[in-house]
């Protein structure tokens, strides 16, 4: 069977077969057919083929739109001017559909053309090719507008495997060319039928940004022709899209460069004006209502700098700008909230006023634009604050709905961040209040309690939380008296909550908030009965209380005490789930941070008690029990001791509590080291203890490492690692522990480096390379002296070089940084007397480091990785100057120079010489990026450059 008939088989079977197998079997064929040299022929064969269907067809289309887009480079260079013909009839035979197949052609036209230069192409180029060919073919003129459309689009493509420099030419090219490009759009203005089209074009091409000055657009027929659309009875897609890219067009650059476009933009403001009234006119559709909408939010994003000057007629754009803001269509009054956004930033930020010269002036001129704006955003706020009201259904809502609603909620808070930016803080509760009073009062006045608008005042009162002055003394007392008078709704009650906690610094401010306090702590033990979200919502807003108020606290323990005990115990009615009991731990903790040592230790022991005394049961029942815990059961408590020695800040209390727990501690070490969970939970713990008790730790600190020395050798945990390191960064610069964190650390370097012995096992095991690569970078910062003349060191710069090229992030960023700690350690305090070692074994292997990075900059890492590869690259070659540029160049020369041209890699090489002589680091971005889009153009590109860098091989002759 021929491939042409195999190709429609295929598609056959993939449509068509009842098969889930055979349908899978045969897309898996067909994308491998897209791959194949022999696709060039047969799609081109079965698109000229009459006998074709639509399946076929799309199928076909899109195979070549995809080969020329991808691999035009595995054909000859013979072979441009037939495709180019071929892919010209297929336009024309085609030129009244299918739209779908048309539209196919016209892009593999289009990225044709990106490829082949304009003298190359013939005709002086695709525009005056086009030209001619309309010229000469009128019937086929509908084929021709959409080539038209699509060509300034593939500029921006980078599916398209062009070079760099080839793209940046062809983008000049069309820029020289968009004149001649308007004028064959002008000619076909006159086809009526044609005009929308034509209009589409033209908003394509002034995608571009530049080619014609704003003075010629503003008298221009196709402008004209466009703003006069805008006018008529049914508004035009195309004209608004036109309308659309011409804002954005007299935008573009800097709020300098807007006067050269000021006929244009004369001409445009007007003409969107008159449409402000269709804003609210009921018989509009709501999709012309939405393009209108769009255009005023256009003109707000694009002109703010302008509008910001506060001038008359840029407040005739703020007015409608309000209006649209207003309207009932949440999707048509967000178009503008970016546009409040950037002129809130520009009212506020000081680098607007540099021009007005000295301090006072700046001040004066800052004042009289936010006086200016002060009405339009006292009436936005009023305009989308009511949008956060939970909907009458709210019970009913999806999923997906609610998800939707909680994010206008997130927006609507950012609007009233923006207003509170310029009106402040406590104006702006004002206005709020007022809508929670009048809430309330209809609440009272009503049969029924309807919630909903005192929870959506209360909202939007705790989003400018940060923005109401601490000492603000007239509406912020008043609220907090009205929170116990609220219904106890749950919904309404986290809410309630959540405000409680967003003003924990007014509560602790304000004169009245030793008198307020118990009952706002009141409120929150009824918000951790009431339901689980409001529980959460409680325990989060303890906390803030307990944190900001803590000196006023310290009074209250007992109490304070009741609540944890019954949160954490589970006591009574309480819904606080284990997750936010962890506030709860936190909140205590911060209260005895603030007690004297004694009482610290008293309170730390009552705070421990209730964590504690669960596992010491579990171990109490010996091992078998504690092997068959789930590990949930140990973990819950585990983390609530981690949270105590956290944030309990009384380092000698903590390391005597820690001294006094290491047995249970140790029993759970010791029987459930095959259990990560676990174990992450526990070395969590000791993490924080290390931290807070730093050297008061004692012989503890000494049982801990031989503990997880051991174990690791057994388990290979990689928390073992990132407690060791945590242990290191505390103890490593202290000579009365060089002993054992010698020891420590040889053997936890030696044992990682006999399992990570291959990428395999660096993919396998990604949380070790992340952990142990941590562990090695925090030992050249913290303990050199004990970490690079010891026998481990070239062992784990070995085990680095295998790992470079692993895909997971961490560890990937792990492996770099801890490279790039070796070739800056020049730049270390401690770490110059080492740079003999170091050199010792850098250079014998800096060869191949420096082959495996460039390698991970082409294509063996994403290319989301190229900042922190591109960084050990420079470290590398500012640490061995033109050694480190002698590597590159003989690692870039085992590329083809059908991969990468000679130009390239000397562009490339240049720019590593110039940063490796202390030249502009930044300099080195481009032709990096540059390096590695040539690299990675396509799949073919990408595997040659990887086959001829090898990056997996450590021993190989270049």
């Amino acid at each position: 069977m021929d491939l042409q008939s195999s190709v429609k088989q295929a598609l056959n079977a993939l449509y068509h077969h009842p098969d889930a197998a055979v349908r899978m079997e045969a897309d898996r064929w067909l994308q491998d057919f897209q791959r194949t040299l022999d696709a060039w022929q047969v799609a081109d064969n079965l698109l000229h083929d009459a006998s074709s269907n639509l399946e076929t067809l799309i199928f076909c289309s899109q195979t070549l739109r995809s080969k020329v887009q991808r691999d035009f480079e595995e054909l000859p260079s013979e072979a441009f001017r037939p495709l180019r013909d071929s892919l010209n009839n297929l336009l024309r035979k085609f030129h009244k559909g299918p739209p779908k197949v048309r539209t196919q052609i016209s892009i593999a036209v289009a990225a044709l053309a990106v490829y082949v230069p304009a003298e190359d192409w013939g005709d002086g180029g695709i525009v005056n090719w086009l030209r001619d060919e309309m010229n000469t073919h009128p019937e086929y003129i509908p084929a021709f507008l959409e080539l038209l459309t699509v060509l300034p689009e593939e500029v921006f493509n980078y599916k398209i495997a062009a070079r760099p420099e080839r793209r940046r030419q062809f983008e000049k090219e069309l820029t020289l060319q968009i004149e001649i490009a308007l004028n064959i759009l002008t000619a076909c203005l006159n086809i009526n039928e044609l005009k929308e089209q034509v209009l589409e074009a033209f908003a394509s091409w002034l995608r571009l940004k530049h080619g014609v000055p704003g003075s010629v657009l503003a008298s221009h027929p196709l402008v004209l022709t466009a703003l006069s659309s805008l006018n008529s009875e049914i508004l035009s897609e195309a004209s608004v899209n036109v309308i659309s890219e011409l804002i954005h067009y007299t935008a573009a650059g800097s709020y300098s460069g807007a006067p050269v476009h000021m006929p244009l933009i004369q001409a445009i403001v007007p003409q969107v004006m008159n449409l402000k009234g269709q804003l609210r006119d009921s018989s509009k559709d709501e999709e012309d209502v939405k393009a209108i909408a769009r255009l005023f939010a256009d003109m707000g994003d694009s002109y703010v700098e302008l509008i910001a000057t506060g001038s008359d007629e840029s407040m005739l754009i703020v007015h409608a700008l309000l209006e649209v803001a207003s309207h009932p269509e949440y999707d048509i009054a967000s178009m503008t909230f970016n546009f409040w956004h950037s002129l809130q930033v520009n009212l506020t930020k000081r680098d607007s006023y540099v021009s007005f010269g000295n301090e006072s002036s700046i001040e004066a001129e800052r004042n009289r634009r936010l006086q200016v704006f002060r009405p339009a955003y006292e009436s936005l706020v009023s305009l989308v604050s009511f949008r956060v009201q939970y909907p009458q259904d709210d019970q009913d809502l999806s999923y997906e709905d609610l998800k939707e609603f909680k994010q206008t909620r997130y927006a609507v808070a950012d609007v009233l961040i923006d207003a509170a930016s310029v009106l402040g803080g406590d104006p702006t509760l004002k206005i709020l209040y007022t809508k929670l009073f009048e809430a309330v009062g209809r609440y009272q006045n009503a049969e029924h309690s309807e919630w909903r608008p005192a929870e959506a005042a209360l909202f939007c009162i705790r989003a400018i939380s940060n923005y109401v002055s601490v000492v603000e003394a007239e509406v912020m007392p008043q609220v907090m008296n009205l929170l116990p008078k609220l219904p106890q709704h749950p919904q309404l009650l986290q809410t309630v909550c959540l405000t409680i906690g967003a003003y924990s610094k007014w509560l602790n401010a304000a004169s009245s908030g030793p008198s307020i306090l118990p009952s706002v702590i009141e409120i929150l033990m009824s918000g951790m009965s009431k339901s689980e979200d409001s529980a959460a919502a409680a325990a989060l807003a303890f906390r803030h209380i307990c944190d900001d108020c803590r000196k006023k606290l310290c009074g209250f323990l007992e109490g304070l005490f009741h609540i944890y005990h019954r949160a954490v115990n589970g006591e009574g009615s309480f819904k606080v789930s284990p997750e936010d009991s962890l506030h709860l731990v936190e909140a205590l903790s911060t209260v005895i941070t603030e007690l004297p040592p004694e009482q610290a230790k008293t309170a730390l022991g009552m705070l421990c008690t209730p964590v504690i005394t669960p596992l010491q049961e579990i171990v109490n029942q010996g091992p078998e029990v504690l092997n068959k815990k789930p590990a949930r059961e140990l973990t819950v408590h585990i983390d609530r001791c981690a949270y105590i020695f956290r944030y309990v800040y009384h380092p000698e209390a903590v390391a005597d509590a820690i001294q006094r727990l290491w047995p249970i501690f140790k029993a759970i070490f010791d029987l459930r080291a095959w259990d990560m969970r676990t174990m992450e939970s526990l070395c969590r713990a000791c993490k924080y203890a290390v931290r807070t008790s730093g050297r008061l730790m004692g012989v503890t600190i000494g049982a801990m490492l031989e503990e997880i020395q051991g174990l690791y050798q057994q388990h290979h945990q990689p928390c073992f690692l990132y407690l060791s390191s945590e242990v290191i960064k505390i103890f490593g610069s202290d000579p009365s522990c060089a002993n054992y964190l010698k020891s420590l650390i040889e053997a936890l370097f030696m044992h990682t480096t006999r399992i990570l012995t291959n990428i395999q096992e660096f993919t396998a095991r990604p949380d070790i390379a992340d952990d142990c690569f941590l562990l090695a970078s925090r030992c050249i910062r913290y303990c050199p002296q004990l970490f690079i003349p010891s026998p481990v060191f070239p062992s784990i710069v070995d085990c680095s070089m295998i790992g470079i090229t692993i895909q997971h992030r961490e560890a990937s960023n792990s492996i770099l940084t801890f490279l790039s700690d070796i070739f800056d350690l020049a730049n270390s305090n401690k770490g110059e007397q080492y740079l003999p070692i170091r050199d010792s074994v850098i250079i014998p292997r800096g060869a191949v480091i420096t082959r495996i990075l460039i390698a991970a900059l082409t294509g063996a890492l994403p290319s989301s990785r190229l900042e922190t590869v591109t960084y050990t690259l420079l470290t590398l070659s500012r640490s061995y100057g033109a050694q480190a540029v002698e590597w590159a160049k003989k690692s870039v020369s085992l590329i083809p120079l059908t991969a990468v041209t000679e130009i390239e890699r000397s562009r490339f090489l240049k720019a590593l010489s110039d940063a490796a002589s202390g030249g502009d680091i930044n300099a080195l971005a481009v032709p990096i990026d540059e390096l590695s889009d040539v690299c990675r153009r396509n799949r073919t590109v990408q595997e040659i450059v990887q086959g001829a860098l090898r990056p997996l091989e450590l021993n190989i002759t270049q």
